[in-house]
């Protein structure tokens, strides 16, 4: 069983950045993918982005590709999301979680975090 505590949202002004961290607890397992995504109030959650357990391979939502990027420290079992050029539609709940996959399918993550507050001001 592994434990996901996402970091590192607040407030910022449009054009702003932020850096989340997800970092990881208890068991984790080799092979699994990393993932983000993001709720909005009256939203569905929606992918934001993933990385492969290797860090070979990434994928992003066409709203956020150019301007967020995954990444990850395998020694500290922490997967980042670097946020730039924010606009206040990237306001939302941000979730990391886990999958056995590599994939962007909310049905192929089983492990979440409780999530972190993203606020971009107009």
């Amino acid at each position: 069983q592994v434990q996901l505590v996402e970091s590192g949202g607040g407030l910022v002004q449009a054009g702003g950045s932020l850096r989340l961290s997800c970092a990881a607890s208890g068991r984790t397992f080799s092979g699994y993918t990393t993932g983000w995504f993001r709720q909005a109030p009256g939203k569905d959650r929606e992918f934001v982005a993933a990385i492969s357990w290797s860090g070979m391979t990434t994928v992003y939502a066409e709203s956020v590709k150019d301007r967020f990027t995954i990444s990850r420290d395998s020694a500290k079992n922490t997967v980042y999301l670097q946020m730039n050029s924010l606009k206040p539609e990237d306001t939302a709940v941000y979730y990391c979680a886990k999958s056995p996959r590599y994939s962007r399918a909310l049905p192929d993550f089983s492990s979440w975090g409780e999530g972190t507050q993203v606020t971009v001001s107009s």
